[in-house]
């Protein structure tokens, strides 16, 4: 079988479009099937071909009526198809920050880019929580994130990719940044718990 062929074309293609939407959560075919409007066989025709190029791989399985339904994620391999820029820069200026200053100092810092980070974003006069989050959300998928909202006896920010992966992992304060970012925009205290085991992946608890 030929290898997918990644290029400018790829993401408007059903493959593309497979992984994309595998970005924001996981899915099983069933659930493709639906958002893409193509037959069973033909997702599982093409999610064959992802999980060749190591780009997908089933990540979990559910009961159904008659039989159980796979569902897909993306590996860590695909997020390097989502570069985001000076990735290698910014890790870097992290560790000389740290070799510079004590740990305070340099969550200080962060927080401060942060803060600085959220002003563009920030509404003018009295807004609703929903307005705030939705602009949250905007704010962290401009800096490469891809993130959602669950609410679920709390409201949590969840993201399926952290836009500051390639720092934290080697910098788990580099998470205090995105906190102060959404803190700031919702303008309610926040708490990050985010998932750094493997890929990172952003988690915001609005107090």
């Amino acid at each position: 079988m030929r290898k997918t062929k990644i290029d400018d074309r790829f993401f408007e293609s059903t493959r593309g479009r497979i992984v994309l939407l595998l970005r924001i959560c996981d899915r099983t075919v069933d659930e493709l099937s639906k958002e893409l409007g193509v037959t069973d066989n033909a997702v599982r025709a093409h999610l064959l071909s992802l999980e060749r190029d190591g780009l997908v791989f089933q990540s979990g399985v559910t009961k159904g009526f008659r039989k159980p339904h796979f569902s897909y994620a993306l590996s860590q391999s695909a997020e390097m198809l989502f570069p985001k820029p000076f990735d290698s820069l910014f890790t870097q200026a992290v560790a000389v920050l740290k070799k510079q200053f004590p740990p305070k100092k340099v969550e200080q810092l962060l927080r401060q880019i942060g803060s600085e980070l959220a002003r563009p974003y920030k509404p003018a006069g009295k807004t609703s929580l929903s307005t705030r989050l939705d602009i949250a959300l905007k704010a962290l998928t401009d800096i490469g994130g891809v993130v959602t909202i669950s609410q679920n006896g709390r409201t949590l920010i969840k993201g399926k990719s952290c836009p500051l992966a390639a720092a934290v992992v080697s910098h788990k304060e580099v998470c205090k940044l995105a906190e102060t970012l959404v803190s700031e925009i919702v303008d309610k205290d926040v708490q990050e718990v985010c998932d750094r085991t493997g890929t990172p992946k952003c988690r915001f608890e609005i107090g």
